[in-house]
């Protein structure tokens, strides 16, 4: 397989931790997370500036996750990427399923909708109202419906590594770009409507997004299984790896297989503590509502109470 298109020489040094975060910026990525940040601190920025609150934690949540894009993009781990599959597999785990739910869990779109102005006269539509239409269309309501996010999630494993489409996009530099987009894209989809940090067309129930989390994750665990279990190459890109790399391309592809079958647990494990605070936090807010709507009762019937003596005090009167 030739990776001239991508700019990559055969020659790369057997791969170590310390080549693989040397900086070698993919320039689509760095310019696109360098974006990502910009606006989100803009965000942050006019919040401030009228007086308005923003979780720092949000903030941390949403920089890791930009910054988690940029260790897989933006480093010699992507040229380590395209002649190694087990690197492109730790790429391909971070950008679908660790990124997308620190990204979630800073709550872009709802930032987005407190910081943008508003429409300046009314039927006009500005960029809050545009955004607010995109969010309750027809389309956003298909996309993050589980009958379409969970077989497009399996669909990203099974139908993209196991065809001739994965050796076609390693082919050439915008091929691969795309297919990267594609994964961060699917995992924000997957876990958008579980999160339930920002609004979207589909929140179910607590119960409902556990289930839908843990629906996709064991084919996660087949598929890694699966490559590990092999007994020759199955992707054709990775058949022939470089010498110099000093590797052998089925203990590679194992190794490959067993990072998909573990790396499956952590977003499992993160996304299950997220959904459990998000409960106990909404348990309490309606348990608070229950309060003042009872305390609200009380009152009145003591208000009632004291009119019913007073009317009787004024009889014996």
């Amino acid at each position: 397989m030739d990776h001239s298109g991508h700019g990559m020489t055969m020659d790369l040094p057997p791969f170590t931790l310390g080549r693989g975060l040397e900086w070698s910026a993919d320039p689509f990525f760095l310019v696109a997370c360098l974006v990502g940040l910009g606006l989100y601190g803009w965000g942050v920025v006019r919040l401030a500036r009228r007086g308005d609150k923003w979780s720092a934690g949000r903030t941390i949540a949403f920089v890791l996750g930009v910054l988690t894009v940029m260790l897989v993009m933006c480093t010699k781990l992507n040229d380590y990427g395209m002649v190694m599959f087990s690197v492109h597999m730790v790429q391909h785990m971070v950008i679908s399923m660790l990124s997308p739910i620190l990204i979630l869990l800073g709550a872009p779109i709802t930032l987005a909708l407190r910081a943008l102005p508003v429409a300046a006269t009314r039927g006009n539509k500005g960029p809050r109202e545009l955004l607010l239409m995109f969010l309750h269309s027809r389309y956003m309501r298909i996309i993050t419906h589980p009958a379409f996010t969970i077989p497009l999630f399996i669909a990203s494993l099974y139908a993209l590594y196991f065809s001739p489409i994965f050796d076609f996009l390693m082919g050439s530099k915008a091929g691969h770009i795309a297919m990267m987009c594609h994964f961060l894209a699917v995992g924000l989809v997957f876990f958008w409507p579980i999160m339930g940090v920002d609004p979207g067309p589909h929140r179910p129930g607590y119960l409902m997004r556990m289930l839908e989390l843990f629906a996709g994750m064991p084919f996660h665990a087949f598929f890694g299984i699966a490559l590990m279990m092999a007994s020759a190459p199955m992707v054709e890109t990775y058949k022939n790896p470089p010498a110099s790399l000093g590797i052998d391309a089925l203990s590679d592809q194992s190794a490959a297989g067993g990072i998909a079958w573990a790396f499956s647990e952590i977003p499992s494990v993160l996304v299950l503590i997220a959904l459990l605070f998000q409960w106990y936090a909404s348990e309490k807010r309606q348990a608070r509502r229950t309060d003042r709507a009872a305390d609200r009762d009380g009152d009145k019937e003591l208000e009632a109470y004291n009119a019913y003596l007073a009317s009787l005090n004024a009889r014996g009167r």
